[in-house]
């Protein structure tokens, strides 16, 4: 079995993965999922804003998801997540950009109602090559006890 509500640390922080973003992955996500010009062709993103195309806040957040699960909650006690509190799309994401994602454990308790099960608050960073960060998203996952009633 992997890790547990137990092996989860306040205030530690681990690197769950990397990825680099192409220009073909931004245009296929954005003409499914948020056809906006920034996001699907150079010249409308060129006037824009941005001046420039990059990539929807969805897409970095659907990414960072796909390597949590990957890379650290398989095999887990992962019980899936009540929520997200809080995302903030930092800086945008260009074409060629290596995010790297962090998870910070913020805080974490025993569930009162089902004490088989934790509460636990982190915060994931996407940082980029630069070492801005491109955005945070603060969101609680629940996850098993390896050893209920011995947590406090």
């Amino acid at each position: 079995m992997g890790f547990s509500f137990e092996d989860m640390v306040v205030g530690t922080s681990f690197e769950v993965g990397k990825h680099t973003f192409t220009r073909e992955e931004i245009v296929d996500f954005a003409q499914k999922y948020d056809p906006q010009p920034f996001h699907l062709d150079e010249a409308a993103a060129a006037q824009s804003p941005f001046r420039g195309l990059v990539a929807s806040g969805w897409h970095t957040c659907s990414v960072m998801m796909g390597m949590l699960v990957r890379n650290t909650l398989a095999g887990s006690t992962s019980m899936g997540s009540p929520g997200i509190d809080d995302i903030r799309w930092l800086k945008p994401v260009r074409v060629g950009d290596t995010i790297t994602m962090k998870n910070v454990v913020l805080d974490k308790r025993v569930s009162e109602s089902k004490p088989d099960r934790g509460i636990v608050s982190t915060q994931w960073e996407g940082i980029n090559q630069h070492g801005e960060t491109v955005i945070t998203v603060r969101s609680k996952g629940l996850f098993g006890l390896r050893n209920p009633g011995a947590a406090s």
